[in-house]
C-alpha cells in the first residue's frame, strides 16, 4: 500500500472540476474571460496540500506495519502446511481431518485479512475526504475571488484544456492565496467500525 502525493488527491477531480466550472457557468454562453488553473498542482504544492499528504503518508505506514503485523501468523501457518503436505498426495491430505480443519481456518484468515485491508483502506479515503473539507472550503472562496477580480466568466482546470496561453494561468496567484488562508489542517484518522474488534 504505497501513497503518492499524486494519488493522495486523484480522487477530487471530480468534485474540483464541478466546483471550478460552476463559478463560471452563469457567463459561459458569452464568455469574455477565461481563465485555467491546474488542480492538482493547487492541491500537492499548496502548504495545505503538502501537509495533507504528508500526514497520510504517515498513515499509511502505520495501516501497513499493521496489515504486515496480522498477515504474518497467517504466513508462517502457510509455510508450514505447505512443509507438511508437500510430501502427501491429496487423497492422504483428505485422510487427516486435522490439516483439513487447518486449510481451512487457514482459508478463512486470509478472507478476514483482505476485508481487514479493504476496511483499511476506506478508512484512508474517508480521512482523506475528511482533511480536505475546510480546504475545499478554502479553495472555493480563493477561487470566486479570482474570478471576480479578472472578470472572469469561464475558469477551467488544465485538463479540461487543450491549449492555454500562460497569462490566462492563475495557478500560482491560487497557491499563493490558498497558502495566506491555511496552512494546515488537522489529518486525523478515521476507524471505521469492524464489529470483531479490530
Amino acid at each position: 500500500m504505497t501513497f503518492t502525493r499524486k494519488t493522495v488527491f486523484s480522487r477530487l477531480r471530480a468534485v474540483f472540476a464541478g466546483l471550478a466550472l460552476a463559478l463560471g457557468a452563469m457567463g459561459a454562453a458569452n464568455a469574455q474571460t477565461i481563465l485555467v488553473i491546474n488542480e492538482e498542482t493547487i492541491l500537492t504544492e499548496s502548504q495545505v496540500g503538502r501537509h495533507i499528504a504528508s500526514q497520510l503518508e504517515t498513515i499509511g505506514r502505520e495501516i501497513q506495519t499493521e496489515l504486515e503485523q496480522a498477515a504474518a501468523p497467517i504466513n508462517q501457518e502457510n509455510e508450514a502446511l505447505q512443509a507438511e503436505t508437500s510430501a502427501l498426495s491429496q487423497d492422504a491430505i483428505q485422510q487427516r481431518p486435522d490439516l483439513i480443519q487447518r486449510i481451512q481456518e487457514l482459508q478463512q484468515n486470509a478472507q478476514q485479512l483482505e476485508r481487514l485491508r479493504r476496511l483499511r483502506q476506506q478508512e484512508l479515503v474517508a480521512t482523506e475526504r475528511q482533511a480536505l473539507q475546510p480546504v475545499l472550503q478554502a479553495l472555493q472562496g480563493v477561487l470566486q475571488e479570482v474570478v471576480n477580480e479578472r472578470n472572469a466568466t469561464v475558469l477551467l482546470d488544465q485538463s479540461q484544456v487543450v491549449y492555454a496561453a500562460e497569462s490566462i494561468d492563475v495557478t500560482r496567484t491560487v497557491i499563493e492565496r490558498l497558502d495566506q488562508r491555511i496552512q494546515t489542517t488537522p489529518v486525523t484518522r478515521v476507524r471505521a467500525p469492524t464489529g470483531n474488534g479490530q
